[in-house]
């Protein structure tokens, strides 16, 4: 019988074989270094190769999912979401783009195909990318979508950050019978959490995507805010570095470690 809250580490790189957050604990490994067809963009053949080996892990859990390049894979996971949840995404890009061929599922473009595609996907909260960004955006994709831009998180402080993203996140999870469900559901919906550590400043991350300017510090006291708060059923991390370009992977690892011991924590209080 699998965990139902496992730790899952997705191998497409072998980056993580150089890290060492995840040793000496309880994980799933997946192996997915033969897989063909992965890397930014995900064809038909790699989805099905994908979604056999992952089909026996639940969506609940905390999921490492390699580089940026792979974060198409949360949208695999968000297939399997049978009720309807809310997301929250983190990421100095709107991974919004059209696909450059065709329907292909691609780093670029997952959360405009989740939106499109997953009707119980009810609203996206993305922090981070600028405002030209968005304004490239589809305008008929932004419907459920609540932004909050670099620019607009550089003159807040502290506590207009918090009160924001508890509002927001409180206000689009409490979709309750008005909306369909039934009169005895839980008062929010359930959220899923994404983050991509390329919204991290190069202080503290290093990645293979251009980077944001957000310190870790922030995104742990956001994250802490809205976890206390909310029925967060998954947690992502991507956003890791080349394997070939390990110089400063040691910021990396401090992130990984850091999220993989706040989810823990979390874990631990919401099961009491």
């Amino acid at each position: 019988m699998q965990e139902q809250n496992p730790i899952v580490l997705m191998n497409f790189s072998g980056i993580y074989r150089e890290e060492e957050f995840w040793k000496n604990r309880q994980v799933s490994w997946i192996e997915l270094q033969d897989v063909c067809g992965t890397n930014c963009y995900c064809d038909e053949e790699a989805i099905a190769e994908i979604n056999k080996r992952t089909e026996n892990y639940p969506t609940a859990g905390i999921h490492f999912i390699d580089s940026g390049n792979y974060h198409y894979m949360t949208r695999l996971w968000l297939t399997r979401m049978d009720q309807p949840f809310c997301l929250l995404v983190y990421d100095n890009h709107t991974d919004m783009q059209p696909p450059a061929f065709g329907g292909i599922l691609s780093c670029g473009g997952w959360i405009a195909a989740a939106l499109e595609e997953l009707e119980n996907l009810k609203y996206v909260i993305l922090v981070g990318p600028d405002e030209a960004a968005y304004e490239q955006v589809d305008e008929n994709l932004k419907d459920r979508v609540i932004f909050l831009s670099r620019e607009k998180l550089q003159v807040m402080n502290d506590e207009e950050r918090n009160w924001f993203l508890r509002e927001t996140v409180s206000e689009v999870c409490n979709w309750r019978k008005s909306e369909g469900l039934q009169e005895d559901a839980e008062k929010f919906l359930p959220l899923y959490i994404s983050v991509d550590k390329d919204v991290l400043c190069t202080e503290d991350a290093a990645t293979i995507w251009s980077q944001g300017d957000m310190a870790f510090r922030a995104l742990a006291r956001y994250l802490n805010v809205i976890m206390k708060e909310q029925n967060v059923l998954t947690l992502d991390i991507c956003g890791e570095c080349d394997p070939d370009c390990l110089e400063h992977n040691d910021r990396n690892e401090y992130v990984n470690r850091e999220l993989l011991n706040m989810w823990k924590e979390w874990r631990k209080h919401h099961e009491k």
